[in-house]
């Protein structure tokens, strides 16, 4: 048997796994967010900023959005990110997830129901951040931005993403965003629920493989 040395390899050996995760994770993300609204106990900090900045500038919720994901690329400059195919699918597919998800669940109006729903949407929504992050295409705008100042500041995953949703989180408030328990939990939970799932879901070449000599 006759060792060949793997560890320099990129992912491309394995596509279909890799778009499988990506697109899968998108899905999930997106469906997170639909129970996150369906809970009704508050938005993510992100989605507070964009209401804050659309009751602000006048516009629509989905043009602040798109507005503010430009914004976020180019803060990935001096950080030396690069956009990948998953930096675009983000867009797409979790648009289109929200809006199935919110077609299909119903209006949660029972409290202990909401919260069950809100615990689960920010689980789910730290699982499947991993999940599509972890397929290594390209990030979302927000999660480019999450790991390129990990990397840089060599700051954990947690501590970055939690600061960032906070920042994010006071920003909108002072613009006039909505803010209730959910958004609280959201802030404080998803940073250390991405860490928690990502080495899991983080796809890495083998280091090695055995061939017939």
């Amino acid at each position: 048997m006759a060792s060949v040395d793997l560890s320099a390899l990129p992912l491309s050996y394995r596509p279909l796994r890799r778009f499988t995760q990506l697109f899968a994770g998108l899905a999930l993300y997106g469906a997170s967010m639909g129970l996150m609204v369906r809970a009704g106990l508050g938005l993510d900090p992100w989605d507070v900023l964009h209401e804050g900045l659309t009751t602000r500038i006048g516009l629509s919720f989905g043009t602040v959005t798109a507005i503010t994901g430009l914004v976020v690329l180019l803060a990935w400059l001096p950080l030396r990110q690069v956009p990948g195919i998953g930096t675009v699918a983000n867009v797409v597919v979790i648009a289109l997830a929200v809006d199935a998800t919110l077609a299909l669940l119903p209006e949660v109006t029972v409290l202990w129901a909401q919260v069950v729903a809100m615990v689960a949407s920010v689980v789910l929504n730290g699982l499947a951040c991993a999940v599509y992050v972890g397929a290594r295409l390209g990030p979302g705008p927000r999660d480019g931005l999450m790991t390129g100042l990990a990397a840089r500041t060599g700051a954990s995953i947690r501590l970055v993403r939690t600061g960032i949703e906070l920042s994010v989180l006071v920003l909108g408030w002072l613009l006039g965003g909505t803010v209730g328990v959910g958004t609280v939990l959201y802030a404080l939970g998803i940073g250390p629920a991405v860490q928690f799932f990502l080495p899991s879901v983080a796809l890495r070449a083998p280091t090695r493989v055995q061939t017939a000599s």
